[in-house]
């Protein structure tokens, strides 16, 4: 951690409080981002969360990548564990209450059964085990496949893409961007098994983006959860890798049981 704090002082947000519960290296993602009518995505949320809007709209993500150097505090490295691919289905959401901007995940797919399993476990995602198969082309260029398992329709996901390089427009993302909004985010939303909204902090380096290309050949995931993506051409980013920290998932609204009551006292006639 002291590695990390160093190579991120420049940095203006604060670390969250406590202590971490989990962290792990995000490798080589394609970021693939539609545009998406707010009216689709909010009654999809969980009561307490509401659409993060901009430029007049909700945006859904659809991020595969590999991830590796995986470990949870208090436990030993877990066999199995040192690195898979990944790939989730994402919008940006906000706390209707305190404002919090976060991003908040429709379903994730993994092919490691036992990371699978940790994650439901341990912070509520919604994780689907999934075959999967991730090659390399060249130094930045991936061909990605995943097919979920025990579905009842066909989920697949299978593209082709490659990174072009950083640009000094990525490299300074300052706020107001499209690329501010979608990945600065210091919070993760989720549901728990009764429904009700619950948030991990994260922290890490600001993304090193660059531009991307990518033939996606098939994309069954927005479908999946019930959303049509418009006929365009999504907006593509690239990132070579990320280090991210993850805290302990908390209630987003705790529950009222304990707290006093006050009641009015009437008098008597």
């Amino acid at each position: 951690m002291r590695e990390f704090l160093v190579r991120t002082s420049h940095s203006p947000r604060p670390l969250p409080s406590g202590r971490w519960q989990m962290t792990q290296r995000w490798n080589d993602l394609l970021l693939a981002h539609w545009p998406v009518p707010a009216a689709d995505i909010a009654p999809r949320l969980p009561e307490g969360l509401e659409p993060d809007i901009f430029q007049g709209t909700a945006w859904l993500g659809v991020v595969p990548f590999w991830l590796d150097r995986i470990k949870v505090r208090g436990l030993p490295n877990i066999p199995g564990m040192r690195s898979f691919p990944d790939l989730n289905v994402r919008t940006y959401v906000r706390d209707e209450q305190t404002g919090t901007q976060g991003m908040y995940f429709f379903s994730l797919d993994a092919s490691n059964l036992l990371a699978v399993a940790l994650a439901h476990t341990l912070f509520h995602l919604p994780y689907h085990w999934a075959e999967m198969r991730l090659d390399q082309r060249s130094e930045r260029e991936f061909s990605f496949y995943s097919r979920r398992r025990f579905s009842d329709q066909p989920v697949i996901f299978k593209a082709r893409y490659r990174g072009l390089g950083p640009t000094r427009k990525l490299a300074e993302g300052r706020s107001g961007s499209l690329e501010y909004f979608l990945m600065e985010r210091s919070s993760l939303f989720t549901r728990n098994r009764a429904g009700q909204a619950v948030r991990s902090s994260l922290h890490h380096v600001p993304w090193p983006l660059e531009e991307a290309e990518a033939e996606i050949e098939q994309n069954d995931l927005a479908r999946s959860i019930g959303i049509e993506l418009p006929d365009i051409e999504p907006v593509l980013h690239y990132s070579r890798r990320l280090a991210v920290y993850v805290w302990p998932t908390e209630l987003v609204r705790p529950a009222l049981a304990g707290r006093p009551v006050t009641v009015a006292a009437t008098p008597l006639g």
